[in-house]
């Protein structure tokens, strides 16, 4: 088994089933699907073992005791994984057919690299909207605007996650598991690239997004100090750490103007979008 696509799912009886067959689709052959149900109280876990059910070479299904959020459902599929690599999905996106194909022969001809991401198209019920792009070769420097993959675009080795103690489960990643394993990847030593192609659909509103609830952004404060500080960013890392409590302070109309204006701006370049 080359690659285990990791996917911790919860309420997304709406999104799930499309999701999953864009993987089924995929041209890349030697993969399975794992899905953690985190408690969900609609007709996810459903679907899930139905899909297990057809696809048992394929697909597997755990569930938690409790919800526990995603990093968490997340650990536990890495657990159990077959793969040699750990590719990400997320329960209401779409990969392209040829996905994980590309990442794969990307990542056997770049050995230095063990992490691989791309582009992203942004869509909601009524089709694509915007684009989110990436850079190519993230430093550490540029983790200080912001995380510098798009999560459900990823492939990383499997023995590098373990490594470096897979994704942390606290109060303050709950809403930035990922911009926390990058950061301690990257200061441990490893490097990541992303691929220009876009490669998924990124479900997202384009009229506005959710002011994210204040704790969180108390939360991506302190994963930002703790990233910073192992990778040896500060003191000049400290102006970054505040920037999520400052961002929460700004209506909610003025975000999505100026959201809707870095896509317009950017959408066609090579450089990153630092995220509000």
């Amino acid at each position: 088994m080359k690659i285990s696509v990791v996917m911790g799912i919860y309420n997304c009886e709406k999104t799930l089933k499309e999701s999953i067959d864009s993987l089924l689709n995929q041209t890349f052959e030697s993969f399975e699907i794992v899905l953690c149900d985190d408690r969900s109280s609609d007709g996810t876990l459903k679907i899930a073992k139905e899909y297990a059910m057809k696809y048992p070479q394929k697909v597997r299904v755990i569930q938690n005791t409790k919800n526990r959020g995603l990093a968490y459902s997340l650990n536990r599929c890495i657990e159990i994984a077959k793969g040699e690599y750990i590719a990400r999905m997320d329960a209401d996106d779409i990969s392209y057919k040829d996905r994980l194909k590309k990442q794969m022969d990307y990542l056997e001809n770049h050995p230095e690299c063990v992490l691989v991401g791309s582009q992203a198209f942004l869509f909601n019920e009524n089709g694509i909207w915007g684009v989110r792009k990436t850079k190519r070769y993230p430093q550490k420097k540029d983790f200080l605007f912001g995380s510098q993959f798009i999560h459900p675009t990823i492939i990383i080795k499997k023995e590098v996650l373990n490594q470096v103690g897979n994704y942390t489960v606290s109060k303050a990643t709950l809403r930035a598991e990922d911009y926390d394993l990058f950061m301690r990847l990257y200061a441990a030593g490893f490097e990541g690239h992303n691929m220009q192609d876009i490669l998924l659909n990124y479900r997202e509103d384009s009229t506005a997004f959710k002011k994210r609830v204040y704790k969180y952004r108390f939360g991506e404060a302190i994963v930002r100090y703790k990233g910073f500080k192992k990778m040896k960013l500060m003191p000049l890392g400290l102006i970054y750490v505040f920037k999520p409590l400052i961002v929460g302070l700004i209506p909610q109309k003025v975000l999505t103007l100026l959201r809707h204006q870095d896509l317009d701006s950017n959408q066609f370049d090579d450089t990153i979008h630092p995220t509000v």
